[in-house]
């Protein structure tokens, strides 16, 4: 009797991680699918969706394309990656700070240790399409995942408290399960907006306290 219960629960701990390791990434695919065809659809009438953007990260192949979704809650990494909604919104200044899972979950930030510096990040919103250049490799900072300074208004922890003079990006991994508790940082600087109405006028970083009307 023991031993069948044993042997249940040995196949009830690899169902559960067959399903956090392949259920969940084919979920969340549909998820972050589905979100695509909302933020079109919302954007065709003029309107912001639930995903506040896209994503687009060439160096995670030219067809990467994720919707960014507001928090960082289960179901938000579940839908895409997610934005800190206590931070900057994209090409404020201050600190725009997105987060996605490495493993499971869709996987979005499956490749972020190949990220190199200089490389180039691009969010598009409803109005803008901002380009964000990268400090750092993805593989060269580490830090424990209760480590906050990532989330500060500048991102460094030699500035806590300072007040942001710039639109930074940064980008994180989440802890993962059975792998890390550690993340993965990359910090990035605004190198240009793009107004997709315009795209040859020059749009400035917009300050930290402006009402966001369909970025």
């Amino acid at each position: 009797m023991i031993g069948v219960l044993l042997l249940l629960a040995g196949l009830g701990v690899l169902g559960y991680g067959a399903w956090q390791y392949w259920g969940t990434n084919i979920v969340a695919k549909q998820h972050h699918a589905e979100e695509k065809r909302l933020i079109a659809d919302a954007w065709g009438q003029g309107k912001d969706g639930n995903a506040i953007g896209l994503l687009r990260v060439e160096r995670f192949g030219k067809d990467y394309e994720v919707p960014i979704v507001r928090g960082f809650s289960d179901k938000a990494l579940a839908e895409g990656v997610g934005w800190y909604k206590k931070g900057a919104k994209p090409g404020q200044i201050g600190n725009f700070v997105i987060a996605g899972h490495r493993v499971t979950h869709g996987e979005p930030f499956r490749d972020f240790l190949k990220l190199r510096k200089g490389d180039k990040v691009v969010v598009e919103t409803r109005k803008y399409v901002f380009t964000y250049k990268l400090r750092n490799a993805g593989d060269k900072i580490t830090v424990p995942f209760t480590t906050s300074w990532p989330l500060q208004p500048v991102p460094d922890p030699d500035l806590r408290g300072e007040p942001p003079t710039e639109p930074l990006l940064t980008m994180l991994t989440c802890s993962e399960l059975f792998h890390t508790d550690n993340r993965n940082v990359v910090v990035g600087d605004l190198l240009k907006i793009t107004d997709k109405a315009d795209p040859n006028a020059e749009v400035d970083p917009l300050p930290a306290k402006k009402e966001w009307l369909g970025l």
